[in-house]
């Protein structure tokens, strides 16, 4: 009876052990959980682990449709699933035998929202640093049609499969923790698309943008130092060339998305020449990361602010960022008009938000009627000492909404900047300086701090820029 007993108990004790399991509980990253958004009408990629070389199965609840992958030796699967209309709320079952359901799930429009601090951002504020109108905006945030995920701040030197974090309601306890800037333009997509709208926000404060670019897509830029792979990683400064790329995009790249938006370039301001280019090529690199030829990218042009007696001058950032703006794909919102002179988060971030969303709607969604750009310099034209300036992005004309427009100067060919008189006509603008008999050169805010007054009729902000070329101080 004894000898039975154990053999019996034998056998129970080898079944229970992982090596004899039928099938292992399935796992996916965490970017895949209840309460996500999935990208409508396109095919949408699922991954996971499961059991080595088992069959697994996804069931959506939206078709009633399964879909069936081939896991690996070691247990890696991958499949496709199509996405419908908008809509839901539906479930998502992934089952290698074992079944894992995920509920709640909306299909709809997928944005990430990456950068540094103005990004990351929170709608409650940073301390004694306050989101304009925050506490309004939270207290009535409750929307479900909208989810948030935010991505944790790690650094890794090689690729990581996931993250720790998970989708969460749009309610207003979770929304006072999300970022401010990709709230207001996820809310914004809602309410204008009318379908549920998914936000993950990958970000971290004052990175420059070489971490968040991979090493394959770096390798165009030969000024840039990859990192020793073999260095201690408890030491690895987030401002690693790479490694949050690896650690905070790559966990989600894959993941059906429409597009992305971006602020950050602060930490860069030094640099604006080389800029100009990975700000492209960070649009690139994760286009090919996604597999999605024609993901849009869209950015804050950094505010004015006084960084102090050291450094270049910030508006050089700024005058490359909106030259980066005519690359494929990419697209710039002005906030010349929300800088603070103290305060290098402006607490105006529905503004950036807002302008964020008019770009995807006019460039992305093809939606029509109002305006989604600033005025951007067209022509400059001189005579005798006037200068007069057309622009682009002004079918209805200018406006400084009553104000003085005190942000222009003129120079001669010495090269010495003088503050012009300024004023707005039917053309464009016309201006003048008593100080410049033969202007040569025109500059518009360009300064660290300023707060900018040219605006098309439709309110949006010319870009700081200059006409002249000459060397950057």
């Amino acid at each position: 009876m004894k000898k039975i007993l154990f053999l019996i108990l034998t056998v129970s004790l080898l079944f229970l052990s992982p090596s004899f399991q039928v099938s292992a509980e399935i796992k996916m990253p965490s970017i895949f959980g209840d309460n996500m958004v999935l990208q409508q009408q396109t095919s949408v990629a699922f991954w996971g682990k499961a059991s080595p070389n088992s069959t697994v199965t996804v069931k959506t609840s939206w078709n009633g449709r399964s879909y069936t992958s081939k896991a690996d030796a070691k247990g890696s699967w991958k499949l496709k699933v199509a996405t419908p209309q908008a809509g839901g709320p539906y479930t998502v079952t992934v089952s290698d035998g074992r079944a894992v359901t995920l509920k709640n799930v909306m299909i709809g429009e997928v944005w990430v929202c990456s950068g540094q601090s103005n990004m990351e951002m929170p709608m409650k504020g940073y301390r004694n640093q306050p989101v304009l109108g925050s506490n309004e905006f939270i207290a009535t945030s409750s929307n479900n049609s909208i989810r948030l995920i935010t991505v944790p701040r790690v650094t890794s030197l090689t690729p990581l499969d996931d993250f720790k974090g998970e989708w969460k309601l749009c309610e207003p306890e979770n929304v006072a923790e999300f970022s401010a800037t990709a709230y207001f333009f996820g809310l914004m997509l809602n309410k204008v698309l009318d379908v549920p709208v998914g936000l993950i926000c990958t970000a971290w404060g004052g990175t420059r943008i070489e971490p968040w670019i991979s090493e394959e897509g770096l390798k165009n830029f030969d000024w840039v130092k990859l990192p020793d792979k073999t260095q201690k990683t408890e030491s690895l400064s987030p401002q690693t060339p790479t490694v949050l790329f690896n650690a905070m995009i790559n966990p989600i790249a894959g993941y059906g998305i429409r597009g992305a938006i971006w602020y950050q370039g602060e930490s860069n301001r030094n640099e604006p020449v080389q800029y100009q280019k990975l700000l492209p090529g960070l649009a690139e690199n994760w286009r090919q990361m996604w597999g999605i030829g024609d993901l849009p990218l869209y950015y804050v042009q950094i505010a004015p602010y006084d960084y102090g007696p050291t450094g270049l001058n910030s508006a050089f950032l700024r005058e490359a960022q909106l030259k980066a703006s005519t690359a494929p794909g990419l697209g710039m919102a002005c906030i010349m008009d929300t800088g603070e002179k103290d305060c290098i988060h402006p607490s105006n971030k529905k503004a950036a938000g807002d302008r964020l969303a008019y770009l995807a709607l006019v460039k992305t969604y093809g939606k029509k009627g109002f305006a989604c750009e600033g005025p951007v310099l067209k022509e400059m034209t001189i005579e005798g000492n006037q200068v007069r300036l057309t622009f682009d992005n002004a079918p209805n004309g200018l406006t400084s909404f009553g104000k003085e427009l005190t942000c222009f100067e003129i120079a001669g060919a010495n090269k010495r900047f003088y503050p012009a008189q300024a004023f707005i006509t039917n053309n464009g603008i016309t201006l003048y300086s008593h100080f410049v008999n033969a202007p040569v050169a025109v500059r518009y805010a360009f300064k660290d701090f300023i707060v900018g007054d040219l605006f098309n009729t439709e309110g949006l902000p010319a870009s700081s820029f200059r006409t002249d070329d000459w060397e950057m101080e």
